[in-house]
C-alpha cells in the first residue's frame, strides 16, 4: 500500500548499504566515473553517486540518505501524505525516546542510536497518521452512504480506548477497542468489516490511541 510503504526505512537500508564493504550496489558504475558505485532507491529511479574510496561510516551514509530523499522529493513533489493529513486533522505525536540513545540494544543489537529513535518515532507516527486518513473518510472505510468515524467522533473525540476491553451492550460480550471499530464501520458508516489485522484496522487502532495520549488505562470504565 503506497501510504503504508516506509520511506524512512528504505532510506535507512541505503544507508546500512554504505556502510558496508560489499553491499553498495556494484558492477552499473556510468561510463567516464570508473572510481564509482551507484546506490539506488528501491524505484530504481532514485540514485546517489559515491565514491568507491568514501569512508563507510555513519556520516557518510547520512550524506547518501539526504541525497536520496531529496531526489525522492523533487521527484514527488505531492507524496508528502503525512504532511497533508497532520495540517488537514491534527494528530497527537508519539513519546519521545531521545532519553533512551546510548543504553539498552537496539534491534542490531547495540546501544540505542539516534538514528533508531528517529525511525521508532517515524514509523510509529506514520500509521496514526494512516489511521487519521481512513477515520476521516467514508472512502476509505468503504461506506454506501459516504459517512466516516469523524462525522459522530471529530479528532476521535468520545472514543474511549483506554477504557477497554469492557463489556458492550450492542455486542451483547464483551469487546476489544477493535471489535467496536467494526460495529461502526458495520452499522453506522455502512461498510464492510475490517479482518484484525486488516492495515486499516491496525491504522484506525493506533489513530484512536494516539488522540488519548497521556490518559490513564482503565478498563471496564463505563
Amino acid at each position: 500500500m503506497k501510504k503504508t510503504a516506509s520511506l524512512a526505512l528504505l532510506l535507512l537500508a541505503a544507508m546500512v548499504q554504505a556502510r558496508a564493504d560489499d553491499s553498495v550496489a556494484p558492477p552499473h558504475s556510468p561510463a567516464g566515473a570508473p572510481g564509482s558505485n551507484t546506490v539506488k532507491l528501491c524505484d530504481n529511479k532514485t540514485t546517489v553517486q559515491i565514491s568507491k574510496d568514501a569512508p563507510k561510516t555513519h556520516a557518510e551514509g547520512q550524506k547518501i540518505s539526504d541525497a536520496l530523499m531529496a531526489q525522492w522529493q523533487a521527484k514527488n513533489p505531492d507524496k508528502d501524505w503525512v504532511k497533508e493529513e497532520v495540517e488537514a486533522h491534527q494528530v497527537v505525536t508519539p513519546e519521545d525516546n531521545s532519553k533512551l540513545v546510548g543504553t539498552g540494544q537496539s534491534s542490531t543489537y547495540g546501544a540505542v542510536s539516534q538514528q533508531d529513535v528517529q525511525v521508532w518515532n517515524n514509523e510509529t507516527y506514520k500509521m496514526a497518521v494512516y489511521g487519521s486518513t481512513v477515520f476521516h473518510s467514508g472512502d476509505e472505510l468503504g461506506s454506501d452512504i459516504a459517512v466516516s468515524c469523524d462525522m459522530c467522533h471529530p479528532r476521535a473525540a468520545n472514543t474511549h480506548p483506554e477504557t477497554y476491553p469492557k463489556f458492550q451492550p450492542q455486542l451483547g460480550r464483551v469487546a476489544l477497542l477493535r471489535d467496536m471499530i467494526n460495529w461502526c464501520i458495520e452499522h453506522p458508516v455502512r461498510g464492510k468489516v475490517l479482518a484484525p489485522d486488516d492495515p486499516k484496522m491496525r491504522a484506525l487502532e493506533a489513530y484512536i490511541l494516539a488522540q488519548r495520549k497521556g490518559v490513564p488505562l482503565d478498563y471496564g470504565k463505563r
